[in-house]
């Protein structure tokens, strides 16, 4: 179960990140608190499904 909690989790993370680099891309300029934005979002999910971020670091061979 919380496996599948994880993987929804990144799902949607790679959603937003998808969305908007849709809409940045095509922007000269994207404010500071506009990707604080993003990244509090994204972390907000990832959070919320329990997934420890640093451990993935430990773990991921890059």
């Amino acid at each position: 179960m919380s496996e599948t909690l994880e993987i929804e989790a990144i799902n949607q993370a790679l959603e937003m990140i998808d969305k908007s680099l849709g809409v940045m891309h095509t922007r000269e300029l994207v404010s500071t608190s506009e990707v604080s934005d993003l990244l509090l979002d994204m972390r907000s999910i990832l959070a919320s499904a329990g997934i420890d971020l640093v451990e993935m670091q430990e773990v991921s061979p890059n």
